[in-house]
């Protein structure tokens, strides 16, 4: 592919970054003028105090908070199309958000089992958040155990949905001993959610989601001979074992981080290596991944801003919206059976 053309593409998509996060900075309950969100950055001390504050303390971390979510999503979504060799491959086929929903799961709908404590626990995000990461931690060891005993890469694959399955079962019989308030404050929560965090909050997850794309890094060599057959990669002197294992932990890692701070978002890290793909015309992760990052960032960005309902006190669930986005393009693949790369 013509470099001069990449470096056009990605100063665009850079640009569209950038424009998408002061509009969604903009939109809200509360209507501020798109210059005075500007201004806000610069110490403009003409705008209203309420107005900074809004910004500074709410919208701010939550236009953050979307781009962590959407580019780590379209991320660990494009190592799993590249590892499984299937373009229907996402980030949750390792069952890691399963395992996620089933921390939140334990947390608030077997408080009432647990006591008062529990029960505190299960209203803060810290509590939510710590519950999710254990969840998922102990699925993404399990499948890494089982992983060092299966040699096929599809056979991974298989024990992930399996162990997606197995929650999901858990996390039914739980909820129907539950009450309406437990059921509830779950479902709010399954919706997904970028609004919650705050700065502190959110410093703990860019360092997680930091570790995972420090990882990616390290891989990208390796995960281009990939895409060529694992027979192929061994003969040029790739450690399969090594590459799958930093493959497998860093889409854990970042799956698993998303997931306990914003809920299970669905559709992104499906859909969006695909638009990458599709817009680069190119199956190098050099260009891939830091693309990946950039449209992840951007649909969450837009979808974020079209759930916020510009102007009005209602916010629609955020796995509405990427569902909405997401779903077309999936069945656009499976109908047009299109090469997108």
């Amino acid at each position: 592919m013509n470099l001069k053309s990449t470096k056009f593409q990605f100063t665009i998509l850079t640009i569209l970054l950038l424009f998408f996060m002061l509009l969604n900075i903009s939109f809200g309950s509360v209507n501020i003028p798109f210059k005075d969100v500007i201004l806000s950055f610069f110490g403009d001390t003409s705008i209203k105090e309420n107005w900074v504050y809004i910004i500074q303390d709410y919208r701010l971390p939550k236009t953050l908070t979307a781009i962590l979510v959407g580019s780590g999503l379209s991320i660990s979504g494009l190592l799993m199309q590249t590892l499984f060799r299937n373009p229907l491959a996402g980030p949750f086929v390792l069952g890691i958000s399963s395992g996620a929903s089933l921390g939140v799961a334990l947390l608030i709908l077997g408080a009432s089992l647990f006591g008062a404590s529990f029960s505190a626990l299960a209203f803060s995000n810290f509590g939510l958040a710590i519950a999710a990461s254990l969840g998922a931690f102990l699925v993404m060891l399990a499948v890494m155990l089982v992983a060092q005993k299966v040699r096929n890469t599809m056979s991974i694959l298989i024990i992930g949905l399996m162990f997606g399955s197995l929650t999901t079962a858990i996390i039914s019989v739980l909820a129907y001993f539950s009450s309406a308030q437990e059921l509830q404050q779950f479902m709010f929560w399954s919706f997904g959610s970028l609004g919650n965090l705050s700065w502190n909050e959110l410093l703990l997850f860019f360092v997680i989601y930091l570790i995972g794309i420090l990882l990616v890094i390290t891989i990208i060599k390796p995960l281009n001979t990939l895409l060529l057959g694992e027979n192929y990669a061994k003969s040029l002197g790739v450690n399969l074992k090594r590459t799958k294992n930093i493959t497998l932990i860093t889409t854990a890692i970042l799956t698993g981080v998303i997931t306990a701070f914003s809920g299970p978002i669905a559709f992104i890290g499906l859909a969006v290596p695909h638009l990458a793909k599709m817009i680069f015309n190119t199956s190098n992760h050099k260009i891939l991944l830091p693309a990946s990052f950039i449209i992840g960032a951007i649909v969450m960005l837009i979808s974020d801003t079209i759930a916020q309902l510009p102007n009005s006190e209602y916010t629609l669930p955020i796995n509405a919206i990427t569902s909405l986005f997401g779903a077309p393009i999936v069945i656009w693949l499976l109908v047009g059976k299109r090469k997108t790369y």
